[in-house]
């Protein structure tokens, strides 16, 4: 197991490039099973999840052709449908929570599929209910076998309909978008998510011949299609890393450069940064951090204390809670933390707590922090991460501790964040990977 050793304390200072989408490219590279023609897709993050996710598609028969470290062409001219029936196959997908979306893509074009429960983060119950019950809409009939943890699913006759999905899900509305793009006749879907990463995925579909309106909105409506060819693609910057980022900038008192940000894609999280009392900078398509001493939330209307939450978009993405909450450390002021949709994800703050925060855990979904205002510095402490995001919040609060930080489990950050401890150390930091 490997390690990241980290002397803190340091400012950094310098410029750095967000790496593509992790959330985009997890649907994103599952559409090109949809044609078997080429499909060129550019800005590809070099992380775990999206390389093993590359690696199950090429163990199905997925041709891949690699142009640069972030950019591939993906045939899928000869999909072996017989693997996935194999034991290699259900570990595989077994390990990957990403694997879930191959399923729209085999059912629109093969009329069959089989998916292991897939793993992922240990942040909370994880529904595939919007998955499962949508395709089911559209005539797809599932079969469990053995445990349960392994599906096997016929979709004969895939037939468009109405259907409002009972929760927003940006991977559930993917997958059943990905499945009705071939069904026969027109599928409606309400209160589908309309993250950017949605919307970058129905602009793909479209352009290799899929008939997608409302993109963008929560209402879709999608005329089936009997095939679809092949495209180029390029995937948006990734904005939980636009924001680790601002955070980092923030905790350290540094000034940080974050280049192609694609701004006009990142809703309300620059304004909730700013809440927090951060200072942004746009240039172009750039966001300065400046460095700061100091930063203060700032409260509502009436007085009363910040809440900081997650929502559906366009609300602020779950995925930037734990920055949110390891900045407010350090801010003057004090902010009430909601995190609403996983019950486990705020755990990571008892590490937090031993590093000198102040932090009361609520219960499972709410924390209030008391902000240190960067008077009493954060202490160094050996901790493990427990997934992708809270790794992070703690390699940010590690980077501004005084002393030294080890973090373990790091593969959990790997999954998510590319060449990580490489990048910081260019912007200055004291980082140094460990090898187990």
């Amino acid at each position: 197991m490997s390690s990241f050793v980290i002397n803190g304390g340091n400012r950094l200072q310098g410029e750095i490039i967000p790496q593509g989408a992790k959330n985009e490219a997890l649907q994103i590279l599952c559409a090109t099973l949809l044609t078997p023609e080429p499909v060129t897709i550019h800005n590809i993050p070099d992380i775990l999840d999206v390389n093993r996710l590359i690696e199950l598609l090429e163990s199905m028969g997925m041709e891949v052709t690699r142009e640069g470290r972030s950019s591939c062409t993906f045939s899928a001219g000869n999909i072996d449908l017989e693997y996935l029936k194999s034991k290699e196959f259900r570990k595989k997908g077994a390990g990957l929570r990403g694997s879930v979306m191959i399923l729209g893509p085999l059912l629109a074009r093969f009329r069959r599929g089989y998916i292991p429960h897939p793993g992922g983060d240990k942040i909370g119950r994880r529904r595939l209910d919007t998955h499962f019950t949508g395709l089911q809409k559209l005539g797809a009939r599932f079969e469990s076998e053995g445990t349960g943890n392994f599906y096997s699913i016929d979709a004969t006759e895939l037939k468009g309909c109405y259907m409002l999905l009972d929760e927003a899900s940006v991977t559930g509305t993917a997958n059943v978008v990905m499945a009705a793009v071939m069904a026969k006749g027109t599928t409606t879907i309400f209160n589908a998510a309309c993250e950017p990463y949605l919307v970058q995925l129905c602009r793909m579909l479209n352009r290799m011949g899929a008939k997608i309106s409302g993109v963008g909105s929560n209402l879709l409506t999608i005329e089936g299609v009997e095939y679809l060819g092949g495209t180029t693609h390029t995937m948006l910057p990734d904005m939980i890393e636009i924001g680790s980022f601002i955070g980092l900038a923030a905790m350290t008192g540094s000034e940080i450069t974050i280049r192609n940000v694609n701004y006009r894609e990142l809703g309300i999280i620059p304004e909730v940064f700013r809440r927090l009392g951060i200072k942004l900078e746009v240039s172009n398509d750039d966001i300065i951090v400046p460095a700061q001493d100091s930063y203060e939330v700032e409260t509502f209307m009436d007085g009363s204390i910040m809440t900081i939450s997650d929502a559906p978009w366009p609300g602020f993405t779950p995925d930037l809670i734990s920055i949110a909450l390891v900045v407010a450390t350090q801010a003057k002021g004090s902010v009430l933390v909601h995190q609403k949709m996983f019950e486990s994800r705020l755990f990571f703050v008892d590490k937090l707590i031993d590093m000198g925060a102040q932090i009361i855990l609520c219960d499972p979904h709410r924390a209030t922090v008391i902000g240190l205002n960067h008077k009493v510095p954060l202490r160094g402490i050996t901790m493990s991460s427990p997934d992708i995001r809270a790794g992070v919040a703690l390699l940010i609060a590690a980077l501004s501790a005084r002393g030294k930080s080890q973090i373990d489990n790091i593969e959990q950050i790997d999954r998510g964040y590319q060449n990580i401890d490489g990048r910081l150390r260019a912007l200055g930091a004291d980082i140094q990977r460990i090898d187990g």
